[in-house]
């Protein structure tokens, strides 16, 4: 049976972040992918100008529309967009439970534009509590949900252990925006994992797309969380080594 893998997210026009991405992806792995919008966005490679989120229940009748049809081997949720699509959310988690779920927390764009309401984020999180297999935030992120700022691994340890508590699944916290050594930190709930990786001296759009993404198809794969952790950021490292940039600022995934 052919596995198709969802990603519910936003529109980025570039075509380096966001649904786009997500679904060049899966096919890289060999993996047909079907595409739930939740937000259109007027953006390019140095900013987000603007923001559109697509309202909860429309997000919701193409979810059922594409169930009519398809069967769904994996899901990866970026951007929502609004607080209107966490319970849209919620709703379709419970239909499929045991599949694998890749949640990159998408609340702010690099260029720092709110994506998500800061008030909606406890909802969120409390929403997708014990039905995801893996959270994947960045620094800001995760240091948003903790409530204090990180700036080291062990800070990041600290983090995930509490982030685990709170939603009851794994989680790796990337750390590429660290002063020192880049190194990405897994907790599994009961041990830690560590990923250094050397820095790549060039700014990338869509690397945590990319990475939760490649993550979901490894987990599809039938791949243990840390091998396909470990091996999603080996992957997102090489191909970032090959971004190239295609308008005047973030480089953009093109050859992987």
């Amino acid at each position: 049976m052919t596995k198709v893998l969802l990603s519910i997210a936003g529109y980025d026009p570039s075509g380096g972040a966001g649904i786009l991405l997500d679904i060049a992806v899966f096919r890289r792995f060999g993996f047909p992918g079907a595409g739930l919008l939740t937000a259109v966005t007027a953006q390019n490679s140095r900013t987000v100008a603007a923001v559109r989120c697509l309202a909860g229940p429309f997000l919701y009748r193409q979810y059922e529309t594409l169930l009519q049809d398809v069967d769904l081997s994996g899901i990866k949720v970026g951007m929502l967009g609004g607080p209107g699509n966490i319970a849209m959310l919620d709703r379709i988690l419970a239909n499929h439970e045991g599949l694998p779920v890749v949640v990159d927390p998408v609340f702010r764009s690099s260029s720092g534009r709110w994506l998500l309401d800061k008030r909606a984020v406890r909802s969120y999180l409390d929403r997708i509590k014990g039905r995801i297999t893996l959270l994947t935030p960045n620094l800001d992120e995760a240091s948003l949900i903790f409530g204090h700022r990180l700036k080291k691994p062990e800070d990041m340890k600290v983090a995930a252990r509490w982030i685990v508590d709170l939603i009851a699944a794994p989680c790796l916290i990337k750390g590429g925006h660290l002063a020192g050594k880049a190194v990405d930190v897994l907790y599994d709930g009961r041990r830690f994992f560590l990923f250094p990786h050397r820095r790549i001296r060039k700014e990338v759009h869509g690397t945590g797309c990319f990475l939760s993404s490649s993550l979901l198809c490894y987990l599809v794969m039938k791949k243990p969380l840390v091998e396909a952790c470990s091996l999603a950021s080996e992957f997102t490292q090489a191909a970032m080594k090959k971004a190239v940039r295609l308008g005047k600022g973030r480089a953009t995934f093109l050859d992987f």
